[in-house]
């Protein structure tokens, strides 16, 4: 029965490994915050800095990292979570002004998007 019970765990383990490395994707529009919001705090309690490559999203933890495409242009971006947001219906992400200029979103204004997690806080 030690045996079983050994190999039980080191196969939950493999399990949960996997799972948290898993990479969650999604699709839906993006935008980016106004430069007037250039030293407001976040949800995260950082301050929001239009130069950092940051984002606001409603359910992913702080300090997630996801890669944004434009699918207009397929430019890529690799952001940090660190608000909440948007608030707008239908957008699934917010983009600080450095983030939205890498993927060519400022003319844009709002741009279908694809998100994929490529780091959460519970695989740290």
């Amino acid at each position: 029965m030690n045996a079983f019970s050994n190999i039980l765990t080191i196969f939950c383990i493999v399990v949960v490994s996997h799972i948290s490395m898993a990479q969650t994707t999604s699709t839906g529009k993006a935008s980016y915050y106004s430069d007037s919001l250039q030293g407001a705090p976040t949800a995260s309690g950082s301050l929001y800095n239009k130069e950092a490559l940051t984002a606001a999203h409603l359910t992913l933890p702080f300090n997630t990292l996801v890669r944004v495409t434009n699918l207009s242009n397929d430019k890529s971006v690799v952001v940090v979570i660190n608000d909440r947001g948007p608030y707008t219906k239908r957008r699934i992400i917010d983009l600080s002004r450095a983030a939205a200029e890498e993927i060519d979103l400022i003319d844009q204004g709002v741009s279908k998007v694809k998100l994929e997690v490529i780091e959460n806080y519970f695989s740290r």
